[in-house]
């Protein structure tokens, strides 16, 4: 199974137009959850969802909006640093791709947070 925690960058497309995006994610086993920030006036949601080998699925809902929620399907790359796909939302869809971001500060973070202390 892939593991896709940490910080990716992307792009979906609507109506042909490129919408960028932030992508945070935190796996545990085969479910995710984390957050999204969009480049434009939809602003933040949340996502929840799973990884199965290398499918990926979730579920993305902005937060203080009435919207309807978003539905993503897609692959990640043998390498585990791409993914891409196709999200829908009622009776409209379109392309979706994100890379992993290298400096994935948010991540170290958690990880930090969840690491026992020891004393010394």
């Amino acid at each position: 199974m892939a593991n896709i925690s940490g910080v990716w960058l992307g792009t979906y497309w609507q109506q042909e137009d490129p919408v960028r995006f932030e992508l945070s994610v935190v796996q545990g086993g085969n479910t995710i959850s984390g957050n999204i920030l969009d480049d434009n006036y939809l602003g933040e949601a949340s996502i929840t969802g799973e990884v199965t080998g290398r499918r990926i699925s979730f579920t993305k809902k902005y937060l203080g909006s009435p919207r309807p929620a978003v539905f993503y399907l897609g692959l990640i790359a043998e390498d585990e640093n791409f993914m891409q796909g196709q999200w829908s939302i009622n009776e409209v869809s379109g392309l979706w791709e994100a890379h992993r971001q290298e400096d994935n500060l948010v991540f170290d973070l958690e990880q930090k947070k969840a690491e026992p202390l020891g004393i010394r």
